[in-house]
């Protein structure tokens, strides 16, 4: 396996996950922010969620970074690259940890893992699926430049909202080298 790059970002470390990430992982599918991404759920289950996080790079070659806040080391959220079977197509996602939402590390880190995506894995496209309801995530999505793209029918979440990505050559922040 590639080892999982480490991106820094102004405020952000996106490392690959570890099991001294479980506990906050633990603490956010136990509470209602989870409810758009499977939870709430046991410890068990929050277990194998992290360990499903750190799979999907070996299987795929890329996957979603734990984002610490660089300053303090605490883990803010996972965010990055996901594409596991049923999924219409490569996404960027993002999960913020109880308390860390509201500062914008969400569209930071989102805004790397796409630089990443496009500059070094050569992707020409990539989407975001927000839950029906979830405002917050739909913002993520505004401030990255997506545009909503139609719908998408998942067996375990239902209804989705397709928010598509600019295209490489629409961005004009720098790429991957504002974060070498």
């Amino acid at each position: 396996m590639t080892p999982i790059p480490t991106i820094s970002t102004p405020r952000l470390t996106l490392r690959a996950p570890e099991l001294r990430d479980y506990p906050a992982f633990a603490a956010f599918y136990a509470s209602d922010r989870s409810r758009f991404v499977g939870g709430p759920a046991t410890g068990e289950q929050a277990w194998r969620f992290l360990a499903v996080e750190l799979g999907h790079w070996p299987l795929r070659g890329y996957g979603r970074w734990a984002v610490e806040e660089t300053e303090t080391g605490k883990l803010a959220g996972i965010v990055g690259l996901w594409n596991p079977e049923g999924w219409p197509e490569p996404e960027i996602g993002w999960d913020l940890m109880n308390g860390f939402e509201g500062k914008g590390y969400a569209t930071e880190a989102a805004g790397a893992a796409r630089d990443y995506a496009y500059g070094v894995l050569g992707w020409q496209t990539a989407i975001s699926l927000v839950a029906i309801g979830n405002d917050a995530s739909a913002r993520v999505a505004q401030r990255l430049g997506a545009t909503p793209d139609g719908m998408f029918r998942h067996e375990r979440f239902g209804q989705l909202e397709i928010w598509r990505h600019p295209a490489p050559s629409e961005l004009s922040d720098g790429g991957m080298e504002a974060y070498a």
